[in-house]
């Protein structure tokens, strides 16, 4: 009889603990752009990474709306088997300038249409890549609101913008954020270096933006695992006193 409070204790704490890995599950789950970077100016190839949030039904569509106070002359879409795309183009308040010409209408939405057979079922994700350019030079951030249809008929609507200073919004929009394009080396060698330089400093760059990515990752992932274990120490911190307490007063 003296156990029962220490086991009841005990599964409080795991109860409490699951609740804790429950609340944070969500926040790796959202509609993402992968990577999350690009330079301004230029041209990137990024994902629209579409998880399945719901477990009783699968993803048919997602339908993603471009900027359009900041909109590019050449949106492309990546072909994947079973889904179609279709583009929407919208016609321009100013004209943008590309190789010298005028462009008076740019693409404002893309669509992703599952074909018969083909989803996104529970516990699955699925990319869709998309070249992107030129980049705008006079943001720092871009926003993708998305809509994300199921077979239930379900829309979850990803539509809400992170703001400094605030918690994470529930449903937030995609966003690709845009750094500055490094300064131009000298005319000297040692400053210019060659191409394999060059190329070798951009895969670099990947690299330390998909490093930096896990490493988010992986430390809320830490974090939720230490609040855990931190629960569960201390129920059983509580039970251990409490059992040497029964048994100094047993003897």
């Amino acid at each position: 009889m003296r156990t029962l409070p220490a086991r009841r204790i005990a599964t409080v704490a795991v109860a409490a603990a699951s609740a804790v890995v429950a609340l944070a599950a969500p926040a790796f789950a959202h509609v993402t752009v992968q990577p999350g970077n690009a330079q301004q100016g230029g041209y990137s190839a990024v994902a629209f990474r579409v998880p399945n949030e719901n477990d009783n039904a699968a993803t048919v569509k997602i339908e993603v709306s471009l900027p359009m106070d900041h909109p590019m002359a050449s949106v492309r879409t990546e072909p994947i088997p079973g889904w179609t795309a279709t583009l929407e183009k919208s016609k321009l308040d100013k004209p943008l300038k590309s190789h010298g010409q005028d462009i008076n209408e740019a693409v404002s939405k893309i669509t992703w249409t599952a074909n018969d057979g083909t989803k996104i079922g529970p516990g699955q994700f699925q990319d869709f890549k998309v070249s992107l350019g030129a980049l705008p030079t006079d943001t720092d951030k871009l926003t993708f609101k998305a809509l994300q249809t199921y077979d239930n008929g379900d829309v979850v609507r990803w539509i809400e913008e992170a703001k400094d200073g605030q918690p994470e919004p529930a449903k937030p929009a995609p966003s690709l954020t845009l750094t500055a394009a490094p300064a131009k080396a000298g005319a000297s060698p040692a400053a210019a270096g060659d191409h394999h330089a060059g190329d070798a400093a951009k895969g670099g760059e990947s690299t330390a933006q998909a490093a930096s990515s896990s490493d988010d990752a992986t430390a809320r992932t830490l974090g939720v695992v230490g609040i855990v274990v931190g629960v569960i120490g201390a129920a059983l911190g509580v039970a251990g006193l409490r059992r040497k307490n029964s048994s100094s007063s047993a003897s």
